[in-house]
Formats: C-alpha cells, sequence, structure tokens
C-alpha cells in the first residue's frame, strides 16, 4: 500500500466532525465553495487537494499546518514518522531531485515564471500559484517544481531541469544544481567504500579459525 494513503486514512479517521468543520474553515483560501460542500469526511477533503496539488508526499506542509492548528499532536506524530520514513525510502534520483528543488527555489527569484513556462505549466497554474504565494518567490518557485513534477512524474529528472534551466539562460543556477549532484555522488560513494573497508578491517582483525 501507498504509506502517504495510509497515512491520510489514518488522519481521516482521528478526525472528530467538529475539527473536520475546522479543516474546511481553513481551507477555503485553496478550495472552492463547492467542492467544501460536497465534503464529507476527511478523505474527502484530503482527495480534493491531492487533484488540486496541495497535497502529496513531498509536499506535507499544508497537512502539517492544519494539523498544528487543531493541536493534534498525535497526528503530528504520524506526520512526523512518514516524513522521516519518505527521506530514508527515496531513491537517489528522488533525494537529488529534492535538493535540486531548494537551490533552484533558492536562486531563480523573479524568473521563476519563465521557468514555469518552459517546464510546460501552463498560464493558469503559474497564476494561481502567485494567488496562492503572494510576495513570496521562493515558495512560488517551489509550487511551481511540484506542478512540474506531478504532471511529468517519471519524466521529471534533474538532468531535464538543468536543460530547462540552461535554455532560459539561467546558467549559474544550473551549475549550482549539477555541483550539488556530483558532492552527493561522492559522498555516496565515500560512505559505501568506508562501509566497505570498515567490514574488511573487522574481518581482518577476527581471530582465525584453528582446525583440529
Amino acid at each position: 500500500m501507498d504509506p502517504f494513503l495510509v497515512l491520510l486514512h489514518s488522519v481521516s479517521a482521528g478526525l472528530s466532525s467538529s475539527e473536520l468543520s475546522n479543516l474546511k474553515f481553513l481551507c477555503q483560501r485553496c478550495v472552492s465553495k463547492r467542492k467544501l460542500e460536497r465534503v464529507q469526511s476527511g478523505l474527502d477533503l484530503f482527495s480534493v487537494l491531492l487533484e488540486q496539488n496541495e497535497l502529496d508526499p513531498q509536499n506535507t506542509e499544508l497537512l502539517r499546518e492544519l494539523l498544528a492548528s487543531l493541536r493534534r499532536q498525535d497526528l503530528l506524530r504520524l506526520l512526523d514518522a512518514f516524513d522521516a520514513g519518505a527521506t530514508s525510502r527515496a531513491a537517489p534520483e528522488e533525494r537529488d531531485l529534492r535538493a535540486a528543488f531548494d537551490i533552484v527555489s533558492e536562486h531563480v527569484g523573479k524568473d521563476w515564471r519563465k521557468l514555469a513556462r518552459k517546464l510546460q505549466v501552463s498560464d493558469s497554474k503559474i497564476d494561481a500559484i502567485e494567488v496562492k504565494y503572494p510576495r513570496n518567490l521562493t515558495e512560488q518557485v517551489r509550487e511551481s517544481l511540484r506542478v512540474w513534477k506531478n504532471a511529468q512524474r517519471a519524466d521529471a529528472t534533474v538532468s531535464h531541469l538543468v536543460a530547462v534551466l540552461r535554455a532560459c539562460q539561467l546558467n549559474l543556477v544550473a551549475d549550482l544544481v549539477e555541483e550539488g549532484q556530483q558532492a552527493r555522488a561522492l559522498q555516496s560513494n565515500g560512505d559505501t567504500g568506508s562501509g566497505s573497508l570498515s567490514q574488511m578491517s573487522w574481518a581482518s582483525d577476527a581471530p582465525s579459525s584453528t582446525a583440529f
């Protein structure tokens, strides 16, 4: 089963009717009134948020804000456990993409619309991102990257992102992404090598068995 869907099911099961009403009220800024009227459970609300790219396994900030507003520390602990597990489960390619998102979000700035269009994010989505994160360039960039990743799925790769950055003349940012990727690869190789060396050292220190 998908661990994220299991998490959402557990959170939904733990919500009271009054807490669900509070969450619906808090979600008015990102969910239309008509959709909220059809929400009868936490799963209904989460389904809408998933459809609108407000929520996904790599984007749990909104869920955390909602649970914090309810002061449900027990449900927040479930989310903490999921986030910790997601980091350890993530494939190297996924970790590289997350790290690239951090770099791009920090350095692209006002050029994010040009980058988003080159990544084939629609103008309507770009407008919605601007409304959602007014005066917050970092989150505007990050959200546009999330939309691209959710749309492209397996085709959303670091190499593709770097190529688009260069096509947008954002070569400095592209260089930073590539340098970060190379540094992580070297670190990963170093950790693997030290692990192998440690095993070899342990084996050499172990007493040899004597045949009788």
